[in-house]
């Protein structure tokens, strides 16, 4: 038997306030409660990095997240970033490079990127790719998520 939980938190800006039952994983309230499906489920072990997501301005895996233990948090999917513009340039450079073909880890692609150029401005590529080491992707092979991220890097400091 489980036992059920109400939760008041933020998702992508908008107050949220739901029941929910204690095993639920955050990825899966945000998808069946809130319908919000840019966030992938994928292995469900926290390795592929498909559901990425922000709580609290970090990153987080939501297939380990529990939904009942983010009573007061702000969380971030890619529905609500993409909507604030703050990834126009990454999407953008995702597209020129063709770095997603099948699409389905490019949100988490996209945050975990965006998360590194928000700690470090002009990352290496091996810093780059050691960032996004935790994402998996099974299509592009990833030289071209590399340099897509490391065109933006050098965008947003002037060094294009």
């Amino acid at each position: 038997m489980s036992t059920a939980h109400d939760i008041s938190l933020t998702v992508n800006g908008e107050a949220v306030a739901a029941r929910v039952d204690a095993r639920q994983h955050l990825v899966d309230f945000l998808r069946g409660e809130l319908g919000l499906m840019g966030t992938h489920t994928g292995c469900e072990h926290g390795l592929c990095g498909a559901c990425t997501v922000r709580v609290d301005g970090a990153i987080v895996r939501g297939c380990l997240v529990l939904a009942a233990s983010l009573g007061g948090a702000k969380v971030e999917t890619i529905e609500g970033v993409s909507d604030s513009g703050e990834l126009r340039d990454l999407q953008e450079a995702f597209v020129a490079r063709n770095a997603l073909q099948c699409g389905y880890c490019t949100p988490g692609m996209l945050l975990t990127a965006a998360d590194l150029l928000n700690a470090n401005a002009s990352p290496t590529r091996e810093e780059i790719r050691e960032h996004l080491s935790g994402n998996y992707c099974r299509c592009t092979g990833y030289h071209a998520i590399v340099d897509a991220v490391e065109t933006v890097a050098r965008q947003r400091t002037g060094k294009a």
